[in-house]
């Protein structure tokens, strides 16, 4: 039985106790595959960022708020580990100091130092060895396809993906997406317009196949 890593659902960035900078992210499509591949026989990890979902049934849930939360969640468990699903929308900055409690509002203009956070997938990918990792590229609607296409080829390469998945912005908070699953040789999947699920069990049923037949 294969162990499947899947992040999901948005980080919290916290400027204090009670604000913090976040995304539109409900974590919908990382339950999906959770439960797919909960589903087609895989002992799932979740490592899930604050989301209104309830967890899939039998699948293990690792609750985290922040993108160091999160990576070193996912850190614990990757050694047995043997799919990753990096699905989560991770916070790319941080404020640079968290201030306790909850300021009092102040009039004028207010300026916020922000420094990056650690990339979760490309860290756990840079010591795959034999293990299969797919990722995620969201990219504005309107943007031209040939430039999303070679945008997330490049993000592919650079961060040591084994697939990544192309997605539009406008699947964000929605319970549907138009996907494109590519891989390093160059191969294209084209996904019909489809609720999240049904997309879902079909990149965990071809992520498998990738996977064993890397193994043989």
């Amino acid at each position: 039985m294969p162990t499947v890593l899947v992040t999901a659902g948005p980080t919290r960035e916290h400027l204090d106790d009670v604000r913090f900078l976040s995304n539109g992210s409900t974590g919908r499509m990382g339950y999906e595959i959770a439960a797919a591949a909960r589903a087609a026989g895989c002992e799932v990890i979740l490592v899930s960022g604050p989301t209104a979902l309830q967890p899939p049934e039998g699948v293990t849930v690792v609750p985290v708020v922040s993108a160091c939360e999160m990576l070193d969640a996912c850190e614990r468990v990757f050694a047995r580990c043997d799919l990753v699903f990096a699905v989560a929308a991770v916070a790319d900055h941080r404020p640079k100091v968290r201030t306790p409690g909850k300021p009092a509002k102040h009039d004028g203009p207010w300026t916020l130092e922000l420094v990056p956070n650690p990339d979760v997938v490309a860290t756990l990918a840079r010591v795959k060895g034999r293990r299969f990792v797919v990722g995620f590229a969201l990219e504005a609607a309107g943007t031209e396809p040939a430039e999303q296409i070679e945008r997330a080829l490049a993000k592919l390469t650079r961060k040591n993906l084994d697939l990544i998945v192309l997605n539009e912005a406008t699947a964000m908070g929605g319970p549907r997406s138009t996907i494109t699953v590519l891989d390093g040789a160059g191969q294209r999947h084209a996904l019909p317009p489809q609720d999240k699920a049904d997309s879902a069990r079909w990149l965990v049923e071809f992520a498998l196949r990738r996977w064993r037949a890397g193994r043989q």
